[in-house]
């Protein structure tokens, strides 16, 4: 098995295509590479026919459906042009080029550079015209093009022409200096985190995020500066922040948007909020703690449309689905998928009790959050402050009489008490548990104080999983591995291919990292005879899964190598997250 290369494209030159061919050309190279879903492409051509005065790639953009990072990827592709970074941008403006700041603005095109006969021109929409001509006829001289994204586009513009400063940093500018001192009068830090430039500020800070595929915005107040990180495919990456004057307003504002009590901040708080940013309807999940210098905050973004409950989008393989499946059908015990924090446990979940979710079955779940609704479950929000916790929860639920149960995570014995009382009464019950491997969600329950007895009459199977970067297949680099890398990783014993090839990343202005997305490595322990026996005898974690190995389940550094040997990640990917070789 190796790398999907995307449809392959001929380049299109701008001047012999028509805005609609193009856009179809654009539109198809987006599907091919998986940055665009076909329903969301026809949902964007039928908002299109009823208004088609404008483009259809500038639609799918302003909807959401389709990044501004990853519409000028397609556009640079397909139109055979160099896609610039931020990075790449030139310190001033060309001193022979004057042109209209008004008209930069209003195409979103800048001045890069220049020779006697050329002007180097960086936009953000190549196919349009009208601007190149224009630039053409004022200068005198042919314009050769670069892409950009808008939103860098116009930065430079302004720090070329303007005061100097990028977007945020005018908002920043603009704020007063009364707006940027932290006050104890809570009305007056009210009134601050109502003024209309810390809204954009945060607006813009949430923005990005969104624009960057960000899954958590963090926004940490240290002595002299406040950080702000985007988590993107599970790396921290920092990002341009705010002043620490502005700390107080900020997180404040942030705070009022969540419905949190913006006077307390020596308590941890939690809330929610739901924003509509680009088109899409977004789900902030937001998290306060006190620090040394105020308070964190971090938002988990949630969106809820880019979500797919397929198993081989989550990275199921056609070798381990139908063991998953054959468990997950089982009319009644424990089925348990465990993780770290972040490693897609409850996605995981969701997309099983999609597959369960048919008319003739009652599915009840308790969850703290509830994440997505899915139709035809009854989700109930866990609320601990009034006592409605797992285990008061599930005591109600029983009396339901559901056919699959769901409890977001087994936290205490109690709770696991009542899952197994109800495994045991001819229920399906899915949870989650914090372990690092399946073996060891085994000797997790006999920790918490489950009866071995129960536990082998009851757990079905066990799966571990973690979440890695993949390769962006566009630009994933094949190469031969060593000899020395084959025999470390034993990675002749996992493919017949011969030579056995790797895959490396490779950075290109759309995703400097080289990776894309994110796929799942997991391992699936199945409750055998044998391994039942070893339970009874109170055997190790290493027991356990050395057992389980014989009985043919791979580990999730396995489940990575072969990952990695389809050119979905790499080596280096999977030594990150495993810590293991």
């Amino acid at each position: 098995m190796s790398v999907v290369a995307a449809e392959s494209v001929e380049p299109v030159d701008p001047a012999m295509a028509s805005g609609p061919e193009l856009d179809e050309r654009i539109c198809q190279y987006l599907v091919a590479r998986g940055r665009l879903k076909e329903t969301d492409l026809a949902r964007g051509r039928r908002l299109h026919e009823e208004d088609p005065s404008g483009r259809l790639i500038a639609l799918l953009t302003r909807l959401g459906l389709v990044s501004e990072r990853e519409m000028a990827d397609a556009v640079a592709e397909i139109m055979d042009l160099p896609l610039l970074a931020a990075k790449d941008f030139p310190e001033a403006p060309p001193p022979n080029v004057q042109l209209s700041v008004r008209f930069l603005k209003h195409h979103h095109v800048v001045p890069i550079g220049e020779s006697d006969t050329e002007v180097k021109l960086l936009v953000a929409d190549p196919a349009d015209p009208y601007p190149l001509e224009a630039i053409e006829l004022a200068t005198g001289r042919k314009a050769v093009l670069s892409v950009g994204l808008r939103p860098e586009i116009d930065d430079l513009i302004e720090r070329f022409y303007g005061q100097g400063r990028s977007a945020m940093g005018s908002i920043v500018e603009s704020l007063s200096d009364e707006s940027t001192r932290s006050e104890d009068d809570i009305e007056h830090l009210r009134d601050l985190a109502s003024e209309a430039p810390v809204i954009r500020l945060v607006n813009l800070i949430i923005q990005r995020a969104v624009e960057q595929r960000a899954s958590d915005i963090h926004v940490e107040p240290f002595e002299s500066r406040l950080k702000v990180r985007y988590r993107i495919d599970g790396v921290l990456h920092e990002v341009e922040s705010p002043p620490a004057a502005s700390t107080a307003a900020v997180i404040s504002r942030i705070k009022i948007m969540a419905k949190l009590n913006i006077a307390e901040r020596r308590l941890p708080q939690d809330g929610r909020i739901m924003i509509r940013v680009q088109g899409k309807e977004l789900d902030l999940r937001v998290s306060t703690v006190p620090t040394s210098h105020g308070e964190s905050v971090v938002m988990r973004i949630l969106d809820r449309e880019a979500v797919v409950f397929d198993f081989h989008t989550l990275g199921f393989t056609d070798e381990f689905l139908p063991k998953f499946n054959k468990v997950l059908e089982l009319p009644h015990g424990i089925l348990l998928v465990t993780g770290p924090t972040g490693s897609g446990k409850t996605t995981t979940l969701y997309t099983a009790l999609s597959k369960l979710n048919t008319p003739d079955v009652k599915i009840i779940t308790v969850e703290d959050p509830v994440e997505y609704q899915i139709e035809g479950i009854n989700q109930i929000q866990a609320k601990p402050s009034i006592g409605l916790d797992f285990s008061h929860a599930l005591r109600s639920i029983v009396r339901q009489d559901p056919d699959i149960i769901m409890i977001g995570e087994m936290r205490d014995l109690e709770t696991a008490k009542i899952a197994i009382q109800s495994a045991l009464t001819g229920h399906l019950v899915l949870s989650t548990l914090h372990t690092n491997n399946a073996a060891g969600g085994i000797t997790r329950l006999l920790d918490m104080g489950v009866e071995d007895y129960l536990l082998t009459s009851t757990v079905n199977g066990i799966l571990a999983q973690r979440l890695l970067r993949k390769l962006d297949i566009g630009s994933a680099e094949p190469y031969e591995a060593l000899p020395e890398v084959v025999r470390e990783f034993g990675l002749e014993k996992l493919t017949s291919e011969r030579p056995i090839r790797l895959y490396k990343p490779v950075p290109t202005p759309a995703y400097p990292s080289g990776y894309y997305g994110r796929t799942t490595i997991m391992e699936f322990l199945v409750m055998t005879d044998s391994i039942r026996r070893l339970v009874m005898q109170h055997a190790g974690m290493g027991e356990i899964e050395a057992q389980a190995r014989a009985e043919g389940m791979r580990t999730m550094y396995e489940d990575g190598l072969v990952k990695a040997l389809a050119g979905q990640t790499t080596i280096e990917e999977i030594l990150r997250v495993t810590q293991e070789g």
